[in-house]
């Protein structure tokens, strides 16, 4: 069951809208980090979050910014502020659901702000997917995130294939893999591409 939400951010005066669906018997929740100019109707970011539901996983689709922050291209790519924003909702969804663990899937500068986050949190975070990310915005972070983490690349997205095996090697203290989807390009627009991210992403958060 999905509900439309308004995330309180603690210690701010803002609230961020959003949808949590929490299947029965769910044992962990996704938080979606999305990237520069992308939000929680994504329907690539939906379209993995009906996956991971089917699958028996809660999802937490949001925005990271408000309309007006967005506007400013400096907040898109302020990975700073949005693990900040990213760490805040972590707090807010651990309150609305206690008992489950928490996962992070981001995309683009999105799964750089994950990253970071889960660097932060440490062991508090249980696992991590990338879609298509940045990893490198948040390098001085990556040895510090204990979180598994799964790296999903197009085939045909050289420069971010180039990013993510560099990346690879910093994450020394986590679990981590980089999955290469053949003949996919940054945005998984290829027939069958976005259903192979779906079906990595629901058997790394199930395993783990």
């Amino acid at each position: 069951m999905e509900d439309n939400v308004q995330i309180a951010l603690p210690g701010m005066r803002l609230r961020l809208p959003g949808q949590l669906a929490l299947p029965p018997d769910s044992s962990m929740v996704v938080a979606f980090a999305h990237g520069s100019g992308s939000g929680r109707n994504s329907p690539r970011n939906q379209y993995v979050a009906e996956a991971l539901n089917e699958a028996g996983l809660g999802t937490l689709l949001f925005d990271l910014l408000t309309t007006e922050e967005s506007a400013d291209r400096l907040n898109v790519f302020n990975i700073q502020l949005l693990a900040y924003r990213l760490d805040l909702v972590t707090d807010w969804l651990r309150a609305q659901a206690p008992d489950l663990r928490v996962g992070y899937f981001g995309a683009s500068t999105g799964a750089a702000a994950a990253l970071q986050a889960a660097g932060e949190r440490g062991t508090d975070i249980a696992a991590v997917v990338s879609r298509g990310g940045r990893p490198d915005l948040a390098a001085e972070w990556l040895g510090r995130v204990r979180a598994p983490t799964l790296l999903i690349v197009g085939g045909d997205d050289p420069e971010v294939v180039e990013l993510n095996g560099a990346a690879l090697r910093r994450l020394e203290h986590a679990e981590a893999h980089l999955e290469i989807v053949p003949g996919a390009t940054h945005l998984f627009e290829e027939p069958g591409a976005l259903e192979a991210v779906a079906a990595l992403a629901c058997a790394w958060f199930t395993t783990h």
